[in-house]
């Protein structure tokens, strides 16, 4: 370790201080398929190296946010901000109009036990009312808190560092690393899988999310599992709440689905799908190379869907806007307590929480 990662620099080992076990890390769609690296790695084909880590576009917050951040914990855990950014730029374009900027769609706070034997995951839905720190945007320009702030509005003023910043105000947990999925990567790396695999117990129609499903199972597409974690109004009470029931789902589907295709023992998979995966995810510049990646990766084989707990994080809607919503504080603290602590995140902490009421809707 070196004497800058005790700084306060979000770390490219990928540990807290400690050597990394041989089981790691953790869930969402760009992490698992960093995982494909690893068998990349064992080819010794030298030219794949440098072919994937010329599609790896990092970014670099570890100025942007500065020394004042929650203390490192040296119990071998580690956390990762996980965002969707919803840009509509570039190929986004086919999914709303650019308006210049960009919001975080999906955000998901990814933490992975001592022992890398299991993960919990903790979704922020993107309309809950927060207090907003001071952030300096990627341009060195301060942006002033704000009080009552949506919370995807920090990565719209502040890209992701101001996100980071943010997380790590709310929870008291500082994040080790950044990781942000694109649309059409997305999209490209479903595809690229094969599809994903999931049955719906009720019919899913929603024309923004150019989604039509009957009940019963099916193997989704790129296109239509990029519309199942974007609907919202046709499932459950038609909030976020629902969409983000709906998301994690989808990610326990996805792990099955990498296990079952044997991505860690097909080389030629494995190349394709990190050619895939490395075009599709922007992570922090402790991230941003083959070598930081596979290093970061080379324990999520180990991790199946059974070992990752997902919740949202524990909120009621707001009285004064009902299309928002604002964090249950004691329930709350349980959840970033239990974290902290690295213990499993307990029952009564989501409970009399908001649902969205889409549970069960996809398995």
């Amino acid at each position: 370790m070196t004497e800058q990662s005790k700084g306060g620099r979000i770390r490219g080992s990928g540990s807290r201080r400690k050597k990394p076990t041989t089981r790691r890390r953790a869930l969402t769609v760009a992490a698992w398929s960093a995982a494909g690296l690893v068998l990349v790695g064992g080819t010794g084909l030298g030219y794949v190296y440098f072919k994937l880590n010329g599609n790896i576009q990092g970014v670099d917050i570890n100025a942007q946010l500065g020394t004042d951040r929650p203390e490192n914990i040296d119990n071998g855990s580690l956390d990762i901000l996980v965002l969707g950014s919803d840009s509509r730029s570039g190929d986004n374009s086919a999914y709303g109009r650019d308006e210049g900027g960009a919001r975080s769609d999906t955000a998901m706070v990814v933490h992975v036990n001592e022992g890398h034997k299991t993960a919990s995951v903790v979704s922020i839905p993107r309309d809950t009312l927060v207090e907003r720190p001071q952030c300096t945007d990627a341009h060195g320009k301060a942006v002033p808190g704000e009080q009552r702030a949506m919370f995807n509005t920090a990565y719209e003023v502040g890209g992701p560092a101001c996100a980071v910043k943010t997380v790590e105000s709310m929870s008291g947990i500082r994040m080790d690393h950044y990781i942000e999925v694109d649309f059409t990567g997305f999209k490209k790396l479903i595809d690229e899988l094969g599809g994903v695999k999931v049955t719906t117990s009720k019919a899913i129609q929603d024309k923004k999310s150019h989604l039509d499903l009957k009940p019963g199972t099916h193997t989704l597409t790129g296109e239509q599992s990029l519309g199942l974690v974007r609907t919202r109004k046709s499932v459950g009470d038609g909030s976020d709440l629902g969409r983000i029931q709906l998301q994690q789902a989808f990610m326990k589907a996805f792990i099955n689905q990498v296990k079952s295709v044997g991505v860690f023992s097909n080389p030629k998979k494995l190349l394709d799908i990190a050619d895939t995966a490395t075009k599709a995810i922007k992570p922090d510049s402790e991230l941003d190379s083959v070598t930081e990646l596979m290093d970061f990766a080379k324990g999520l084989s180990g991790l199946g869907s059974e070992d990752v707990h997902m919740v949202t994080l524990p909120v009621t809607y707001d009285k004064r806007d009902p299309n928002r919503v604002v964090p249950l504080e004691a329930q709350t603290q349980q959840v970033w307590a239990a974290l902290k602590a690295d213990k499993p995140i307990p029952a009564s902490a989501t409970k009399d929480a908001a649902t969205g009421q889409a549970e069960g809707v996809v398995k």
